[in-house]
């Protein structure tokens, strides 16, 4: 909503233009009346709106053309008035001042206008009837105010329809000529209906209702008065109520009511209070509310955020599957104006055997857009309502900025819950295929990837000592001449290396020596394609002594190619050295290290099944 409104004020000579600012300052008709009254500010706290307004008169006897075609630009809404007992001055409305207006205000940015006919003290007869056809004809008009100065008859009331015509706008909501809201306040009105259709049952029952009422009104509907709303709509609609609710139908025939009588700011208020600007668009101080994140810090979804996104899971899993087939994925994102999520989503998070994003894998998603990008999930979250269901100031109320990774070291632990591996290796090495292997998939499921649906990334959880932490890894372009800091910032290095092909190790030297030989990154060295029949590397030394030279722990054997999913193990291996970095050598080697890692995994993996089985249960 703005800051602030300027009204200016236009008309014939003596039509009573500084008379009405006047009468409205001081509560009393002057005696005398100057050519023109100076610009007067009335502070917030005395209008009902509570912002500031400005009214600047205009007189021809004081000011040029060029003025006045200043004041007609600056202007938010402009009064033109006229005499009810002049008909020249109610001519001149339609023959000077709104060509004059149309001519000096961009075609784009439509300025509201208010007629204003006054001196109504001098007749007993309306000037409406004559009125009425201006207004029909012209939709920038919006609307007409009778007065008298002289008798202080609807002063304030003028002005109050003028701020109103700027705070509360009939243009963007209403086209006159087919007594129909426009296109995008349609638009608008039914994402805030989905947002609030918290069943998602398509319409909005006592419950929703009341939530909705309360959280853009700031009380809830008696019961009664609830009835009422509801048999409007019925005598008015045939599908407007269904099983007692309120239907999309019903819900956008009681907006049109609403502002075809003249309360267009009730639909204002709602259209606001879920994020939207004066010309319908989302804003952006909305989608995007302001968050610090201090260098070597990393982004995270909070606990209320997951309840959040999980209750919008429950209420597009129609089916209750734990999965989103292609149709519930769409129907979530259509309160979005872009569909966010590509095929490459299905290659970076687990999906169920017919390729539906499962409930595990949706969590995962959100969770690696967090991290990656948290501008994108401020924005993804504001679409879905995020502020207003879960009753939060922002969407960055639903985000942990962690603290700096090198305190982190300094106290060795570490309260994140998402880690980053980023993968290097030469082309053809295995990089690919052991971050698929993640997401549960062997040789042959990722034969079938498409190569345009190929994904860089790969995301979900593991158990490490009881803890569930999320593990990213990311496929690093071979090209190491290149690299960005994204490529060099994270918390694991895995350097990959084909045991068939002898030139293969080379490049995972040549790697750590020149980015992570001096640093104290963890790095994990993976002897991909264990299935295959070992070479000898050429290079100075074997991996294993390489890995010993440099206080690695030894390569780790690793292949997608068999029958069933590949071992998680090794993953496990890789969030607990993420985990704790500061591990001395000796532990990395010892096998009771990675056994009690690797028992507490199982273990709640299991559990986690479980927990899996009874949620699906109890939805």
């Amino acid at each position: 909503m703005r800051k602030d409104v300027r009204i200016l004020l236009v008309g014939e000579p003596k039509v009573g233009k500084t008379s009405l600012i006047m009468s409205l300052v001081s509560e009393e008709f002057p005696e005398v009346v100057p050519y023109r009254a100076e610009e007067i500010t009335i502070p917030a706290d005395v209008t009902p709106e509570r912002v500031p307004t400005h009214i600047v008169d205009y007189s021809e006897a004081e000011q040029t053309d060029e003025q006045l075609f200043q004041e007609i630009s600056k202007a938010n809404v402009i009064c033109i008035v006229y005499s009810v007992n002049s008909k020249k001055s109610i001519e001149k409305v339609t023959s000077h001042w709104i060509p004059l207006i149309t001519e000096n205000t961009d075609k784009d940015s439509r300025v509201p206008l208010i007629l204003v006919g006054n001196k109504s003290d001098l007749v007993e007869h309306s000037s409406m009837e004559t009125i009425l056809p201006i207004m029909n004809q012209y939709s920038e008009i919006e609307t007409c105010v009778e007065c008298s100065a002289k008798n202080l008859k609807n002063i304030s009331e003028l002005f109050y329809y003028a701020q109103k015509a700027v705070l509360h706008p009939t243009g963007p909501l209403y086209c006159p000529e087919k007594k129909d809201m426009k296109p995008p306040c349609v638009k608008a009105l039914t994402r805030i209906f989905k947002v609030s259709d918290l069943d998602n049952d398509g319409i909005l029952n006592d419950t929703e209702l009341n939530f909705f009422q309360r959280v853009c009104f700031n009380t809830p509907l008696e019961p009664q008065a609830l009835e009422d709303v509801k048999n409007v709509v019925r005598k008015n609609l045939i599908d407007g109520v269904c099983n007692n609710g309120l239907t999309l139908k019903g819900f956008l025939f009681l907006h049109t009511l609403f502002i075809q009588r003249g309360r267009h700011e009730t639909t204002w208020t709602v259209l606001r209070r879920f994020g939207y600007d004066d010309d319908l668009e989302l804003n952006q101080d909305y989608l995007f509310p302001p968050l610090k994140i201090l260098p070597d810090c990393t982004t995270e979804l909070n606990h209320n955020a997951y309840l959040f996104l999980q209750s919008v899971f429950d209420k597009h899993d129609k089916d209750r599957d734990c999965a989103l087939s292609p149709e519930e994925l769409k129907d979530l994102f259509d309160v979005f104006p872009y569909m966010p999520w590509g095929p490459d989503v299905n290659n970076t998070v687990y999906t169920n055997d017919q390729g539906w994003i499962t409930y595990q894998g949706y969590l995962s998603q959100w969770t690696l857009t967090t991290y990656l990008d948290v501008q994108r999930c401020l924005e993804y979250l504001g679409y879905l309502g995020y502020s207003i269901i879960a009753e939060q100031e922002s969407q960055a109320s639903g985000i942990t900025v962690t603290r700096a990774k090198k305190i982190d070291l300094q106290k060795k632990q570490t309260q994140r819950n998402v880690f980053r591996c980023n993968v290097f290796g030469e082309i053809g090495c295995g990089k690919s295929g052991f971050i698929q292997a993640f997401l549960g998939r062997n040789l042959n499921h990722q034969k079938m990837i498409k190569e345009e649906h190929r994904s860089y990334y790969a995301i979900s959880t593991t158990y490490v000592y009881g803890q569930e932490k999320y593990l990213l890894l990311h496929e690093v372009f071979p090209d190491f001449d290149y690299l960005s800091d994204a490529d060099l910032s994270c918390d694991i290095v895995c350097l990959v290396y084909d045991i068939s092909n002898p030139h293969s190790f080379e490049y995972c030297t040549k790697v750590f020596k020149q980015y992570f030989m001096d640093s104290k990154m963890p790095c994990m060295v993976i002897a991909a394609k264990s299935d295959l029949p070992e070479v000898k590397q050429i290079y100075g030394c074997s991996p294993l002594e390489f890995c010993r030279r440099n206080r690695m722990p030894p390569p780790q054997s690793f292949t997608c190619n068999t029958a069933s999913a590949p071992s998680r193990d090794i993953y496990t291996k890789l969030t607990t050295m993420a985990m704790y970095p500061h591990i001395s050598q000796a532990d990395l080697k010892s096998s009771t290290f990675w056994l009690r890692a690797s028992v507490g995994a199982t273990v709640f993996a299991v559990l986690g099944f479980a927990m899996y089985r009874v949620l699906l249960k109890s939805r």
